[in-house]
């Protein structure tokens, strides 16, 4: 592997070196890892918080059908009484939360349609695009306002953010511009502790943009509610965009916080090769220079380049979680998964629940998950995977925590994408899972 400052050397004599991955030789080489033009200083610190001990079991949780015969559901979230849906292919339905949380085998015909797909200027469903994510205002319902992140085609595709008021029945475009493409949109998004919204974007199918801190494409994106950047934005330098949070992102889709604040990504990686980070501001994770350890046969390893920053789990070149969406679970209700990351599997048709203690000292610790503590992995912590509930709910596209602390499931099997006995006649669905 050759290392960024060889690199710049033969650049600049005009020697070509091939980088391992989708880009060519011509493209890899003029392609580098974008930083800052000053880092911000890294306010990690050591958690108070501790994942529960043992490990987390099916048997832990009940699972009850909520809701049947949705159409492709991609983001849930939970205000005050209400419990706001999309669907990839329509708008939002409001479910009251009471029944979400008691009831069993409710319809789409049980909760209401408050947004019509068409009502979505320029709203466009290619490929994996389409109503996506979903986020309600944090002064709900003093201010009643969702947020809703979709796919559109204006003479060409990308996507956008708007919000909705749901009083005067007004939409507002909060955030514009964002690369799309037939895959790789990205679409989460979600109001974090201090009130700011954070988007989710893809490198709409060109790993390059992914590297430019202006293009806003495989970034994570942290705006005010109006769309502004923050008050102290990471300054990326000339032609930046000062809403850029972290870049060198493939296509990320699950995003949620520690008790402490810090955030929390997963992200799809190529053939393999998901990842779950922590975000430091002004972070680059790599994409499509870096992706791997030293033996990865197609990309860079991320201890070659202090540049990149490391993932706590990076599923190696032979196991594919394809993660969606993602929540740290700080309720008490379920005990045994408490403080820990619950990610949504589709390709794996499985929740994977991660486990994080701190160091890499856990060496003699009873524990039957997959371990992730190579040296040039995030060395913070060390990482436990386990895998539920394979193949018996099929895709899973996210995971909510509802106000009580029980946990919701949406199933993805009428994506295209299902195999097996899926789609199943009562697909689609969102499956609560209660403590035992």
């Amino acid at each position: 592997m050759v290392s960024p400052t060889r690199r710049r050397v033969l650049a600049s004599l005009g020697l070509s070196i091939a980088v391992s991955g989708c880009l060519g030789p011509s493209e890899s080489d003029a392609l580098e890892l974008a930083t800052p033009a000053e880092r911000p200083d890294d306010d990690w610190t050591e958690p108070e918080w501790r994942p529960a001990e043992g490990s987390p079991s099916e048997d832990d949780v009940t699972s009850t059908t909520a809701v049947a015969g949705l159409e492709i559901p991609w983001d849930l979230a939970f205000a005050g009484d209400d419990a706001y849906l999309t669907e990839r292919d329509g708008g939002v339905r409001r479910f009251d939360a009471s029944a979400l949380a008691e009831d069993a085998d409710l319809g789409p015909g049980d909760g209401d349609v408050i947004l019509e797909g068409s009502s979505l200027p320029d709203r466009a469903a290619p490929g994996e695009g389409g109503t996506l994510g979903i986020a309600v205002h944090p002064a709900y319902p003093d201010r009643p306002e969702l947020f809703v992140y979709y796919t559109v085609d204006d003479g060409g595709i990308g996507n956008r953010v708007v919000s909705y008021d749901l009083e005067s029945d007004t939409l507002e475009t909060v955030l514009d511009g964002i690369p799309g493409a037939t895959i790789h949109n990205g679409g989460r998004i979600t109001f974090g502790p201090e009130g700011t919204l954070w988007v989710l974007t893809g490198d709409a199918e060109d790993p390059a943009l992914t590297q430019d801190p202006g293009a806003r494409a495989g970034a994570v994106l942290r705006v005010t509610a109006d769309g502004d950047p923050v008050s102290e934005p990471v300054d990326w330098g000339d032609g930046g965009d000062a809403r850029t949070y972290t870049l060198g992102h493939r296509n990320p889709q699950g995003i949620d916080f520690t008790p402490q604040g810090t955030p929390i990504l997963a992200e799809h990686g190529p053939s393999a090769r998901d990842e779950i980070s922590i975000l430091r501001a002004g972070g680059n994770y790599g994409w499509d220079i870096v992706r791997g350890g030293p033996d990865d046969p197609n990309y860079g390893s991320y201890d070659e380049y202090d540049d990149a920053m490391p993932p706590v789990v990076n599923t190696d070149p032979e196991t594919t979680w394809g993660p969606s969406g993602l929540a740290f679970y700080d309720g008490r209700a379920i005990e045994p998964w408490e403080n820990r990351i619950l990610v949504c599997g589709l390709a794996s048709n499985a929740l994977v629940v991660v486990t994080l203690r701190l160091g890499s000292g856990n060496e003699d610790r009873e524990d039957d998950g997959v371990r992730y503590d190579a040296a040039w992995l995030d060395d913070r912590f060390t990482a436990t995977a386990h895998t539920l509930f394979e193949g018996e709910f099929g895709r899973l596209r996210h995971v909510e925590s509802g106000p009580d602390g029980s946990l919701y499931l949406l199933t993805s099997n009428r994506d295209g994408r299902a195999s097996g006995e899926f789609p199943s006649a009562n697909d689609d669905r969102i499956i609560r899972l209660d403590p035992a």
